[in-house]
């Protein structure tokens, strides 16, 4: 969420303090040693969860609102007070505006490991504070974007729905989540917040309590009928099948004001129970009542109903796309790339980062994507590049996009993504990342660098 939003019934919050400790600590050390140099910051995934072949970027447009407004407010202030902050620093931190500049993938973007999703050209301290905002904001909405894509594969043009709301971890990854799913292909939301935030879709159809709450089933679903005539009636509170009857008694009574959409089954055998209830439907005269599953659902059951012909028209999923239960986490980072002009990286065993501003070169043929090269910020490869400059001097120079134009960039994109890329398992090709021969021989240079002097002088 923005920097105006509250939670939970909140006061509007302040994200200046969305920082961990010790980028305030440094931030006060580098303005007390005169640091001042500009640095370039890379955000990239170190490596894809173990089953996906791709991510896809996502929570751009919240990150840059949330840079753009950062501001510390005399609360905030205050409490850095109490923890031993002096004066010139809380000052500082006052009039503190975000000046730097942001090159970003645009939203709904495919992209793979150790390619940078956003780099930040900035004052070392100023790319430094937004360290935690940027691996938050990004990182969690490409895990569900992604993990939504792969859902919505897996059931090969059946309307998919969120249902993963209250199993969220909190109120902020419940909505970032919707919207991220949403730009992952899912048709709608059943998260209210969500749907008026950003203006997703939202769907919903009835709880086991309601039906529990009446003496007799059939009473409970002509009840609800009668409310929301085009609803979809939860049928298995006690017995998927015997619920679908009475559905189809109710169409009988109602005869030609029967206008019930569909019947959803959240339990059970969802391939037997599917097909008995297609049966029953079709027998009755009732093709256009629709089957609605839910509960439990991953990409891979949704996979196996799909190849057994279960007659299902869609899916709801919960938890497992709201924790992307598959792979809970991400390992993405952002590292000093560049400073002072001069290439920075890493020597951490298992943790490369490559130096300078970069540009990554996405080449095609036949209009399936082939391989990217990562090279330095000022080459011109062939291909399509895929940094684009979205923020300068603190501003945005983009407008914002819709979140329809997202979507679809995200549709788009992975039809363009070779086939065994797209699939739910690990491919045993892996799709090409190289690094351009420039970069390549900047890499070595300053790792060169580093061990005659630095390794050197340490030693």
């Amino acid at each position: 969420m923005g920097s105006s939003e509250t939670a939970g019934g909140a006061t509007p919050r302040s994200l200046a303090l969305f920082t961990d400790l010790y980028e305030l600590t440094m931030l006060r050390a580098y303005h007390e040693l005169g640091i001042d140099k500009k640095a370039v910051f890379s955000l990239f995934a170190r490596r894809l969860p173990a089953e996906r072949n791709y991510l896809i970027a996502a929570g751009l447009e919240d990150f840059l609102q949330a840079v753009e407004t950062l501001r510390f407010s005399e609360s905030d202030l205050g409490f850095l007070r109490t923890h031993g902050f002096p004066e010139p620093i809380l000052d500082l931190l006052r009039n503190f505006r975000f000046s730097g500049d942001i090159f970003a993938m645009p939203e709904g973007t495919p992209f793979f490991e150790n390619e940078a999703v956003i780099e930040v050209l900035a004052p070392m301290a100023e790319a430094q504070l937004i360290e935690t905002l940027a691996i938050n904001q990004i990182g969690f909405p490409s895990l569900i974007a992604s993990k939504a894509a792969r859902i919505v594969s897996a059931a090969q043009g059946r309307r998919v729905v969120d249902f993963g709301g209250r199993r969220a971890h909190g109120i902020d990854a419940a909505v970032t989540g919707a919207r991220a799913a949403y730009i992952g292909g899912v048709d709608a939301t059943a998260n209210v917040y969500a749907g008026r935030r950003y203006g997703i879709p939202i769907t919903g159809t009835m709880a086991h309590s309601f039906v529990q709450s009446f003496d007799d089933e059939l009473d409970a679903l002509r009840a609800f009928a009668r409310v929301y005539p085009t609803t979809i009636l939860l049928v298995d509170t006690y017995d998927a099948i015997a619920g679908v009857k009475k559905v189809v008694a109710l169409a009988k009574e109602l005869g030609d004001a029967f206008k019930v959409r569909g019947v959803r089954i959240d339990s059970g055998d969802l391939t037997a129970l599917s097909k008995e209830a297609r049966r029953i439907l079709d027998d009755a005269g009732l093709p256009q009542v629709q089957i609605v599953v839910s509960g439990g659902l991953d990409e891979y059951v949704i996979l196996d109903l799909v190849a057994a012909g279960a007659p299902i028209d869609a899916f709801g999923v919960g938890t497992d796309l709201a924790v992307s239960g598959d792979a809970p986490a991400l390992d993405i980072v952002y590292k000093l790339t560049e400073f002072g002009g001069e290439g920075r990286v890493k020597l951490s065993v298992g943790k490369r980062s490559l130096p300078g501003r970069k540009q990554i070169f996405r080449n095609f043929e036949n209009d399936v994507a082939v391989g990217d090269v990562i090279a330095r910020a000022d080459e011109r490869l062939p291909g399509t590049p895929l940094l684009r400059a979205v923020m300068r001097g603190g501003e945005r120079i983009i407008a914002a996009e819709s979140l329809e134009t997202i979507r679809e960039r995200s549709r788009t994109e992975l039809e363009r993504m070779p086939e065994d890329i797209r699939r739910m398992s690990r491919t045993s090709r892996s799709y090409s990342v190289t690094i351009s021969p420039d970069l390549d021989k900047l890499d070595r240079r300053v790792r060169e660098e580093i061990a005659r002097t630095g390794l050197q002088k340490n030693a």
